[in-house]
């Protein structure tokens, strides 16, 4: 039998205590911050397939740019991962937004159900699966030693227990897409490529799609990869044969987006399987150095053009083929990933 995930007390986006949110109730929700109107203009103007969001809602640097400040000072983080969800969903241009606590531990469908109750009808959650089912070794927490090979890689039945399951039953009609993301998986996998090919896609072929009335089809699944030799014809058309998409990734170590799109042929995928994009790190960096360099993550300190140019084509040519778009942006992207999305949205629009 493979081993439990056992979930991590990762304490900021736990459930609060009682007494915790009976104090949080004297001073009232989290507030969105005051939206000017050429951003509801925007936000107007994009395509209903449309739907941008961020990596996470829990940085109080984003005080005055999504979150009111409280009595001239920025809500906790603590408190943003636990109550600000509502609040970030208020904002026009937000209408999605990747649940990455779930790289680290398994949520329940009722914590999932939690998250889906603070959002409208029309938001999307991308979801992130345990790293426990995509990391091909055990790691020592803290430091992120390898301490042996890890049993529940690629095994489907516990990601079907522990992600699909409570992610479909929790955020029904409101999940977008669950998202496998792979670290880079090493010499000795990467040594017989058309034997990990094989691998990948018999994993996405024995997840379980449970359906619904409002996932007719079951849950969308994409592959995030940080291997550029798996950006290739044979993993493509293996995804095509199981219904699932890669996951495009705006990352350091990935060829660009314009690039992966075409070797993969995005077009190819039928709908309605979401284009899912995860604009993830600036090129030149890595996360410690990207995070020390940005925080507070309150503007803009390395724009990436390029990179914002070449999604903005393809949101606008996908969206227009009817396909939904999904796509979150790490504040480690630019600097502050709020402004990395209004700045999306205005190219996006400029393609209308």
């Amino acid at each position: 039998m493979p081993e439990p995930i056992r979930q991590l007390p990762l304490f900021k986006d736990d459930p609060p205590p009682k007494d915790a949110t009976r104090a949080s109730s004297r001073t009232g929700p989290v507030l969105p911050a005051v939206v000017e109107p050429e951003i509801r203009d925007l936000a107007a103007r994009l395509s209903a397939r449309v739907h941008l969001g961020t990596s996470s809602w829990s940085f109080p640097g984003w005080t005055g740019l999504v979150y009111a400040s409280r009595h001239g000072k920025p809500e906790s983080e603590q408190r943003l991962a636990r109550e600000g969800l509502a609040a970030y969903a208020k904002h026009p241009l937000f209408g999605s937004v990747s649940l990455d606590r779930t790289f680290y531990a398994p949520l329940d469908a009722k914590e999932y159900a939690r998250y889906a109750a603070a959002v409208p009808e029309t938001f999307r959650f991308v979801v992130k699966a345990p790293a426990a089912i995509t990391d091909p070794f055990k790691r020592l927490a803290g430091s992120g030693q390898v301490s042996g090979e890890n049993p529940t890689f690629l095994d489907a039945a516990t990601a079907a227990s522990v992600c699909v399951a409570p992610a479909v039953g929790g955020l029904g009609t409101k999940l977008g897409a669950i998202v496998f993301q792979f670290p880079p998986l090493g010499r000795a996998l990467l040594a017989d490529l058309p034997r990990l090919v094989a691998r990948l896609v018999a994993f996405v072929a024995a997840l379980p799609r449970p359906r619904t009335d409002g996932l007719p089809h079951g849950p969308a699944i994409a592959l995030e990869i940080r291997d550029p030799a798996l950006v290739c014809e044979a993993f493509a058309a293996g995804l095509v044969d199981t219904c699932a998409m890669p996951c495009l990734a705006a990352h350091a170590r990935m060829p660009p987006l314009g690039e992966q799109a075409e070797v993969w042929r995005i077009d190819r995928f039928p709908l309605p399987s979401p284009l899912v994009v995860r604009w993830n790190l600036h090129a030149g960096h890595d996360y410690e150095g990207a995070k020390q360099e940005y925080f507070p993550f309150d503007r803009l300190v390395e724009e990436d053009l390029q990179t914002r140019d070449s999604l903005a084509r393809l949101v606008h040519t996908q969206a227009r083929s009817g396909r939904t778009v999904l796509v979150t942006i790490n504040n480690k992207a630019e600097g502050s990933a709020p402004w990395s999305v209004r700045r999306l949205a205005e190219a996006i629009a400029r393609q209308e």
